[in-house]
């Protein structure tokens, strides 16, 4: 199994932000302290909030904050919204790919009972076991 860098990237941002769940971050700032993209970050932002995550602020003193504490934000919930579209097998997609044994498969249903699994363990933590260190500042 693999997460994509969406869902990654989205985790490592959500982690920062739990770090100071009432100080504004924005997309270049975080874009900066992981190396990433900053346009990449700022659609997985948009994802986050559009999901409840975040709530974005506009302006000098804009930015990204947490909508609820850390403590209430479960892992598992934010994976299945960033990775919101993304297949776990080829079968599962639009058209089914090229599966040629779609009527006698079983291995499909095990695949969804793991992929609901995988979730429901990750709901047992929030984002507050796992948010990064505060820091310091300069």
């Amino acid at each position: 199994m693999n997460l994509t860098s969406f869902t990654d990237y989205g985790l490592r941002m959500l982690m920062r932000m739990a770090s100071a769940p009432d100080q504004a971050f924005s997309t270049a700032d975080l874009a900066e302290e992981f190396r990433l993209s900053r346009n990449h970050l700022t659609k997985i932002m948009q994802r986050l909030a559009q999901g409840g995550i975040v709530e974005t602020r506009r302006g000098v003193n804009g930015g990204a904050i947490l909508r609820r504490s850390p403590a209430e934000i479960r892992l598992g919930d934010v994976v299945r919204l960033l990775e919101q579209g993304q297949t776990l097998a080829e079968c599962f997609g639009p058209g089914k790919g090229a599966c040629t044994i779609e009527g006698c498969c079983r291995l499909k249903a095990r695949l969804r009972q793991a992929e609901a699994r995988f979730i429901e363990d990750l709901n047992r933590s929030t984002l507050l076991d796992i948010a990064l260190p505060a820091r310091v500042a300069a």
